[in-house]
């Protein structure tokens, strides 16, 4: 075909309202993703799995991901300084990992007493999450997009190897413990380690750690924590819900047109969709088959609960000492004031539904 009856069916097309598909005209962009979980890990690692299945298909084949297994590539501590420099283009992990550097990354990662997934996913689409999200990292001079990819329902507050009926219990117990609620579990006279789960196993079993919490019940019984604790305790204060993220370097992420920005962006709300409906549909088997292997599944009784939360309150003033901390908190406790009138009037009450 010679340029000008290439040039004529063009004209033609506009003059109809019709576009012509430039997609092949787009920079082909390959995202090279360590991730922090693997991807055999259900609800976990799986969705940023999936994604790299999905997004080539999203993107009309201008997009591909090819991730790495944790530590194969980039350590998962070391996913945002990697993605922020250019030394990979794009890393998958949770902002509670970077609460060291962003005392504020917690709160866009998992929050004590804190919003289910639903109220998450609200504030963080609708409310000013985002915004403030990708402010944080942005003030803290690092060089990268961030996109939430996934969220999980509520995990397991922990697996012991005894009974913890009263707080002189826990006191001096060593145990692996995430984010924000690693800080109120020192205040109540808990040692924290922050161990990545492969090898929580092989602590607990060696006696360098009393106890641990870690995630979901079907990715613990992947792990095999009821095989060295037969006590697993709900629910989990810590963490009502959790959000993962997909950081892109901003250069890369700049370099890429509107359409290819639209298909991150899309396949990644896609997968937060995923992530939450597998993990929902798989933790009442996985508690069974606890419960069939000896595992006592425990309520916390209410002295303990209340402890965990006025703690908690005491953890967020020595927090809000950060200005940016304080900052994202008061937005998202007004959030939830106004969320609290829909939610104590939208939903059964759970004493109705068991």
């Amino acid at each position: 075909m010679n340029f000008n009856k290439l040039a004529l069916i063009t004209a033609i097309a506009a003059t109809c309202g019709l576009t012509v598909n430039t997609a092949y005209a787009a920079d082909k962009v390959l995202l090279k993703t360590p991730i922090a979980f693997g991807s055999h890990l259900p609800a976990l690692g799986t969705p940023i799995k999936w994604y790299s299945e999905r997004i080539p298909q999203t993107s009309g084949g201008t997009i591909k991901m090819k991730i790495y297994e944790p530590g194969k590539l980039v350590n998962p501590a070391e996913i945002l300084d990697a993605v922020s420099t250019g030394k990979i283009n794009s890393g998958y992990s949770t902002a509670g990992y970077w609460q060291g550097k962003l005392p504020a990354a917690a709160l866009f990662s998992a929050v004590p007493f804190g919003p289910e997934a639903g109220e998450y996913m609200a504030w963080l689409h609708f409310g000013n999450g985002l915004k403030l999200y990708q402010e944080m990292y942005d003030q803290g001079g690092y060089n990268v997009k961030v996109l939430p990819c996934a969220i999980i329902s509520p995990e397991t507050s922990g697996w012991f190897k005894k009974p913890i009926e009263k707080p002189e219990d826990l006191k001096g117990l060593n145990m692996r413990f995430f984010g924000l609620g690693a800080s109120v579990m020192e205040k109540l006279g808990v040692g924290t380690v922050q161990l990545p789960g492969g090898e929580i196993f092989g602590a607990m079993e060696k006696g360098a750690i009393d106890a641990s919490e870690f995630s979901q019940p079907a990715i613990d019984q992947r792990l095999g924590f009821h095989k060295v604790a037969k006590y697993n305790y709900f629910p989990g204060w810590h963490q009502q819900s959790t959000v993962f993220e997909l950081l892109i370097n901003k250069d890369t992420w700049n370099d890429m047109d509107t359409m290819q920005q639209s298909a991150v962006e899309t396949t990644c709300m896609a997968a937060m969709t995923y992530s939450i409906a597998e993990g929902e549909a798989m933790q009442f088997g996985a508690m069974q088959k606890a419960k069939e292997k000896g595992v006592e599944i425990r309520y916390w009784n209410e002295e303990m609960l209340n402890l965990f939360e006025t703690t908690w309150l005491e953890v967020v003033d020595e927090k809000k000492e950060d200005p940016f901390f304080a900052k994202v908190w008061e937005d998202l406790s007004q959030f939830r004031k106004g969320y609290a009138l829909w939610e104590a009037n939208a939903f059964l009450p759970r004493e109705s539904t068991q």
